[in-house]
């Protein structure tokens, strides 16, 4: 145990959910008396696994799986409902930054009561204060109340704050997901410092490049279950394939991985290093390996997904003038979308070497997210202007 940071054994969380609602003020009085029936929900059931100290661990599952039910209890937010969590010592959790911030006061008092709250003594806020507002990039808004900051804003002084706090366990959910692309890439190099320090982070995610980029270990939830542990690599597999079944892909079966025709399949930015946040029209580049097994040439297709599953651009190779294939080799596709902010997915597919028909289909085998501070709707990002006639 003198190694282990976090220990859950058997942590089974239960919820009451009740057979029948009433939602008005008469419903509820015409049945003050009746006796109310309920089922039992297990959003997490029996569920054991341990984190190293330093070790960068990550945990992922769909919607309703019981990863942020999980991550809470971690926290203790929630309790148990049986089973027992071990921490061996102190901890922050990232899951709602912000909490306990006056939107009447200043950004600058904000500072000193929120670090009160996460017990940082006034000294010490004082002589950090100009970092956390460097940090933030809000040194011309320091006086501003935080009512009139956007939310991105808001996240930036909070995550500041918090990092303050010098835990040994850092348990992190989706809460960077507001914020630009520079800013967020700053907090990932503040994580990537904190694993050097040898602090111990947990992080709650559904982006699979942050996964395989930033975790040690990683497990995949399903059901309040445990259906998967392993390295950052066979998890991302494995939960990308379950988003996406057979019959999702029309009737196509998935391929194990060692079947896979692509592999080490890795999104960069310009500069050629790993990246999962991008600014619109900004170059990402995709590279991976591929092997073919067909015996006559194909080529290779790529779709890219908004979150929503709206397809935003298709293409292959053989439109772009290169290709078919044969045997094994290695491809990088330099993309520049011009994209609204939001999450996004790409696909590949290897198809006949007329292009017609689908061999074999890879949904969702990569995700990133574009980020800007820009306020218009839609998918893509439009270059406008506009004036008044006279």
């Amino acid at each position: 145990m003198a190694d282990v940071a976090i220990k859950v054994s058997s942590v089974t969380k239960s919820f009451k959910l009740p057979h029948e609602r009433y939602d008005s003020l008469k419903g509820n009085a015409i049945h003050l008396f009746t006796q109310k029936s309920y089922s039992r929900f297990d959003a997490v059931n029996e569920v054991s696994f341990d984190i190293k100290k330093g070790e960068f661990f990550g945990i992922v599952g769909r919607n309703g799986s019981g990863k942020s039910t999980m991550l809470k209890m971690l926290a203790k937010i929630y309790m148990p409902t049986s089973g027992a969590i071990t921490i061996n010592g102190s901890l922050s959790p990232f899951i709602e930054l912000g909490v306990g911030f006056n939107p009447e006061l200043s950004a600058r008092d904000n500072v000193f009561l929120n670090g009160a709250i996460l017990g940082l003594s006034r000294k010490s806020i004082e002589e950090k204060f100009d970092d956390i507002i460097g940090f933030a990039e809000l040194e011309n808004f320091v006086d501003q109340k935080l009512k009139n900051f956007s939310s991105g804003m808001q996240v930036r002084l909070a995550f500041s704050i918090a990092i303050q706090a010098q835990s040994d366990i850092l348990l992190i959910d989706e809460v960077l997901a507001v914020g630009d692309a520079n800013f967020q890439q700053k907090c990932f190099d503040v994580f990537v410092d904190l694993k050097k320090q040898g602090k111990t982070l947990v992080l709650v995610t559904h982006d699979m490049n942050a996964i395989k980029q930033f975790c040690d270990r990683a497990i995949m939830l399903e059901d309040g279950r445990v259906v998967a542990e392993g390295s950052p690599t066979d998890i991302s597999e494995k939960y990308l394939l379950a988003n996406y079944e057979a019959g999702e892909a029309g009737g196509r079966k998935k391929k194990s991985n060692q079947d896979r025709v692509f592999d080490n399949v890795i999104l960069k930015n310009h500069t050629d290093k790993p990246a999962t946040y991008f600014k619109p029209q900004e170059e990402l580049r995709l590279s991976f390996a591929y092997k073919s097994r067909w015996k006559q040439p194909v080529h290779f297709g790529l779709q890219l997904f908004s979150s929503n599953d709206t397809l935003c651009f298709g293409s292959n190779s053989e439109i772009n003038g290169i290709g078919p294939f044969l045997g094994s080799g290695a491809m990088t596709i330099a993309l520049k979308p011009n994209l609204q902010s939001g999450n996004y997915f790409l696909s590949l597919a290897v198809v006949d070497e007329s292009t017609t028909r689908i061999l074999e289909f890879y949904p969702r085998i990569t995700s990133f997210r574009v980020s800007q501070d820009g306020r218009n709707d839609g998918i893509t990002v439009v270059g406008q202007h506009w004036k008044v006639d006279a």
